[in-house]
């Protein structure tokens, strides 16, 4: 483990992880005596201090305990809880999406502040940029009362496109300005994607599990859908695109290869590049949804399956609403060789977006304020979910497992057998707690012991209190 950063204020925090690993892990059991606070220091070479600040957390967070004289001991009641494992659909073949009221239901959470959010998808307000967006947003209307007053070009404002081509090099994707469509969030460009791929009918492949909204929207297209397995920790499998593509009539795919929600999962590089090389081979089209690309715990931005695209077959799709501002709907499209149908739909959709949020968040890239966000966003948000993982493994039933993602933030979580994820969400919801029931992530009737849990909120007592009630009623 190397602590030489010189950055000391997350000194204790590198500590409390990497000894929170291995207790998740298991590889340090209930019990266990921590090394003392000046062996721990002599270790890694840190001051007794930055060790005591880490001990201290993880006593907060219930990992271990203090016993007098005696030290620090992983605590009795912890226990590792395992991630879930693939989760296969129980029947690979076309199927109708007929879960929009269940779904209706479970998007009321959104936006309701009476509700502990544990079912909504999103950073709180205190972890985004709200001030700086708020005066470069009086800043633009301030010099452009014309510009912004009127319609923006179809495609969107060139600046914002610029910008976001720009970013796209971190992930390989390449995407140029004008091969770009300005959308009202992520869902529109999903939108925009299937309504230029697909007509009522058709048959799309989707993982499973996967995000309820796609499900409706496929719903709405009167599209059907076919599932292919999407596992906690490898994501999707080449061979299986291969055997489904192989056995089907599929006219487009929609895959979230990073951190998909709900599951978390990630796709490998090489994974990516045979899914788009197969794909590209039978020339069926694929919708990437890539919203949560860039809340990463690790080392390096995930690369994109449009990064592998070679003949302009993969429309990506992603927005700023996970990490600026949800409120600002401004998500973008980059359709390939479908740009022109895109933008026909675009056009006859909402014929532009507004044009004052497309100008402040362009300026507020331009700025170089992003990159200094993300990386505050991304301690906050890998922070919150380790200690929710705990807390669910000090409170929760026994048999519950739970996904351990390399960024986004969403848990999934497999409650014991037997257990009514839907009864759960609304003995939750009449307490007050939001979250989301596992049946709507698939359209056959599946994960019906499963829930899944946002972990978007800063840690707090009313979080914690809520996920440890919560834990109560799955055990009744």
């Amino acid at each position: 483990m190397n602590l030489s950063s010189s950055d000391s204020q997350y000194r204790y925090k590198k500590v409390e992880q990497e000894l929170s690993k291995h207790i998740e892990a298991g590889d340090l059991v209930p019990g266990d005596k921590l090394p003392s606070l000046r062996q721990m220091s002599e270790t890694l070479s840190v001051s007794i201090s930055t060790v005591s600040h880490a001990y201290e957390e993880l006593e907060k967070r219930g990992l271990i305990e203090s016993r007098p004289r005696s030290g620090y001991y992983v605590r009795s009641e912890f226990r590792a809880i395992p991630t879930p494992e693939i989760n296969i659909p129980r029947k690979i073949e076309p199927h109708s999406v007929t879960k929009s009221k269940l779904i209706q239901t479970a998007l009321q959470t959104v936006g309701n502040k009476d509700l502990l959010p544990l079912g909504v998808v999103c950073p709180s307000n205190e972890l985004l940029p709200t001030r700086q967006l708020a005066k470069i947003m009086n800043s633009v209307i301030r010099e452009h009362p014309l510009e912004t007053a009127g319609y923006e070009m179809i495609p969107g404002n060139l600046d914002l496109r610029r910008q976001i081509a720009f970013r796209s090099v971190d992930c390989g994707s390449n995407v140029t300005a004008d091969g770009l469509v300005i959308t009202t969030g992520a869902m529109e460009a999903l939108y925009i994607s299937l309504r230029t791929l697909t007509r009522p009918g058709d048959l799309v492949l989707i993982q499973s599990p996967s995000y309820y909204c796609f499900l409706q929207l496929v719903e709405n297209l009167g599209l059907r859908a076919i599932e292919i397995p999407s596992c906690p920790k490898r994501g999707i499998n080449p061979d299986r695109v291969a055997e489904i593509t192989r056995t089907f009539d599929i006219k487009a795919c929609i895959f979230a290869p990073n951190f998909n929600n709900p599951d978390g999962s990630i796709t490998s590089d090489d994974r990516k590049r045979e899914i788009v090389e197969i794909l590209a081979a039978r020339k069926i089209p694929l919708v990437e949804d890539d919203v949560y690309g860039e809340i990463y715990f690790g080392e390096h931005r995930p690369r994109t399956l449009k990064s592998f695209d070679r003949d302009g077959g993969v429309l990506l799709c992603s927005s700023f609403s996970k990490t600026i501002a949800p409120g600002y709907r401004v998500g973008w499209l980059a359709p390939g060789r479908y740009l022109e149908k895109a933008l026909e739909i675009k056009a006859t959709t909402n014929v532009s977006c507004v044009a004052p949020t497309q100008m402040a968040i362009a300026r507020y890239l331009r700025e170089t304020l992003y990159d200094r966000h993300l990386k505050k966003l991304r301690v906050a948000m890998k922070e919150q979910m380790c200690k929710m993982r705990t807390e669910i493994g000090l409170s929760f039933p026994e048999g519950t497992k739970v996904t351990n993602p390399k960024g986004g933030s969403v848990l999934w979580v497999e409650l014991p057998e037997g257990t009514d994820g839907v009864a759960l969400f609304f003995k939750a919801r009449a307490e007050g707690i939001g979250i989301v029931p596992g049946i709507v992530f698939s359209p056959q009737d599946v994960f019906s012991n499963y829930i899944r849990l946002s972990s978007g909120a800063p840690w707090s007592d009313e979080i914690q209190a809520g996920v440890r009630r919560l834990g109560e009623l799955a055990a009744m």
